[in-house]
């Protein structure tokens, strides 16, 4: 049995010998394997981390220009709301002109605007005043025949020149609108410089 023995032996060393090997050729594959997945798994890590980056900062980017541009749009608004309150603060002061001097006013405006032989509307509660402007306006136009209408409209300060069908508005409201158009720029200067 000892020669049996022998040879079991000799095969349970050949099949050690064997799972050893084997064993050490899996464990170098498996290091292998797990090497370069590491390295990929690494590559992959550093690649996406630098993607956010970037993303972070082109957030960042967008956050600013858009806070940049909201801050512009808020001050922009602000400068408009202050041309307002310039243009509706004269609307006030030209409604609340003493009536020797509004009447200098209407009567200049017409004088300006007509042609010189418009009919002159007023404002109902322009009446007291309408003679006198209509004489100003008169005087101040070279060979103006100016009249008054009988007619008169819902103004808040100004008149109306009316010449067959054509009229001209010279209320507060609309001369201030047409002015804000081509003053803007001036008031804007005034105010914010």
């Amino acid at each position: 049995m000892k020669g049996l023995d022998k040879i079991i032996g000799r095969i349970r060393t050949d099949a050690q010998a064997e799972i050893d090997a084997i064993r050490a050729e899996g464990e170098a594959k498996a290091a292998e394997v797990t090497a370069a997945y590491t390295a990929q798994a690494r590559e992959l890590l550093r690649s996406e981390a630098e993607k956010a980056r970037q993303a972070a900062g082109e957030l960042a980017e967008r956050s600013a220009r858009s806070d940049t541009m909201d801050r512009s749009k808020a001050v922009l608004g602000a400068k408009q709301e202050c041309i307002d309150e310039a243009f509706a603060l004269a609307a006030k002061k030209l409604a609340a002109l003493p009536r020797e001097q509004y009447t200098d006013v209407l009567a200049a405006m017409a004088a300006a605007s007509g042609v010189g032989d418009e009919e002159i509307i007023f404002a109902a509660a322009d009446g007291d005043i309408a003679d006198a402007v209509v004489a100003k306006a008169n005087a101040a136009k070279s060979g103006a025949a100016f009249t008054r209408s009988a007619e008169t409209r819902a103004l808040e300060g100004g008149v109306i020149l009316k010449r067959g069908d054509v009229e001209v508005n010279c209320a507060f409201a609309t001369q201030l609108r047409l002015l804000r158009q081509t003053m803007a720029a001036e008031v804007a200067a005034i105010l914010f410089e």
